[in-house]
């Protein structure tokens, strides 16, 4: 198996110089953390085969009922610092066209009516966080020394929706690999802390599910933690979540806009996330179709959807567990992730003031 190249050393980085305008596209995908490189179990032995069990086994455990989001990213966690993930290339490709299924089929358990309702309580939040977060993001990058596109690029991602946003951004900077690489890390090693934390802590704040789901699509940076948490939380909560999420995730378009005019970038494509479309879609569906509906023809197969949905955002987290190898954890180094920590522990905490609060 071959090893992956390392990511640029963080010093990089600092005050690092534009891009040439006709530098290469990246095409890092939407939901795929920094590929890991083999474990220190994998060089010493070269046991890809013990590799491949162990990974198949947890993914056969990943499609139970005794599986739950927060589990299949610990186990993907767990794998990636054992015996390493021997499919990188195959769970990079996966993880993104899976959760945009995934999120879809989600939409066949959703009523349009309370989705709209959610939509306008967390439409204030949305506007007033990401104008925040890229508004601090630029301040905090600029103090810490950064350059402007791994400063954007961190800010995009917590202001918007995490690996989705960053790849819909980095093309439109012209960003380099390794910018690409330092802010996909920085927030997916983020998701999962927010994954295992957010729940906890809104049980023990007594949360309502309504506030526990706006809390979790403005303050979680992906689109896959942030359904992952709210279905720890309850159905409530994740509808309200998927919901709110989704219609911030509208919000690439904009922003990828203001970036090409800001950084003065010309001839460049808007990445649309044509998946949101797809999930409104599957909510119409579910509402207002009469054979979907109870007593309908087809009654059992919203259920049936959204049951394979919820499968399929398990085993997402999965692969974005296995993903998160310590070789990507320390190529993010100290400036990225104190920026990254930083922006995120601003929003959490305003958020959830406002939110317990208002």
């Amino acid at each position: 198996m071959k090893a992956t190249p390392p990511v640029a050393a963080p010093s990089a980085l600092v005050d690092a110089p534009e891009p040439h305008p006709r530098a290469a596209k990246v095409r890092t995908p939407a939901s795929a953390p920094l590929p890991p490189a083999p474990s220190l179990l994998q060089e010493k032995t070269g046991s890809v085969g013990v590799a491949r069990a162990v990974f198949g086994l947890l993914l056969i455990f990943c499609l139970t009922p005794w599986a739950s989001p927060p589990l299949a990213l610990a186990l993907g966690l767990g794998l990636a610092q054992t015996v390493g993930n021997p499919f990188p290339a195959h769970t990079r490709k996966l993880t993104a066209k899976l959760l945009q299924y995934s999120v879809i089929g989600l939409g066949f358990g959703m009523n349009a009516h309370a989705a709209v309702q959610a939509g306008q309580e967390g439409v204030l939040f949305t506007v007033a966080s990401i104008a925040g977060t890229l508004i601090l993001g630029y301040g905090l990058g600029r103090w810490l020394g950064l350059g402007r596109h791994v400063t954007h690029l961190i800010s995009c991602g917590t202001a918007i929706c995490g690996g989705s946003a960053i790849a819909a951004v980095g093309p439109v900077l012209r960003a380099k690999e390794e910018e690409m690489s330092v802010a996909l890390a920085t927030v997916f090693v983020l998701n999962a802390l927010a994954l295992f934390a957010f729940p906890a802590i809104g049980h023990a704040l007594a949360m309502t599910q309504n506030q526990f789901g706006l809390w979790c699509a403005i303050a979680i940076h992906d689109t896959s933690s942030v359904v992952g948490a709210a279905t720890a939380y309850g159905d409530q909560a994740l509808q309200v979540a998927t919901t709110v999420k989704l219609a911030r995730a509208l919000w690439i378009i904009p922003v990828s806009i203001g970036t090409a005019l800001l950084f003065k970038q010309k001839g460049v494509k808007i990445k649309v996330p044509y998946f949101i479309l797809g999930f409104i879609g599957a909510m119409l569906l579910n509402t207002y179709l009469p054979a979907l509906q109870a007593g309908g023809a087809w009654q059992e197969v919203g259920p049936l959807l959204v049951q394979l949905a919820k499968m399929g955002l398990t085993v997402t987290l999965f692969f974005i567990g296995a993903g998160l190898s310590m070789q990507a954890v320390k190529a993010v180094g100290p400036k990225p992730f104190v920026l990254g920590v930083a922006l995120w522990l601003l929003i959490s905490t305003a958020s959830l003031y406002v939110i317990l609060h208002r």
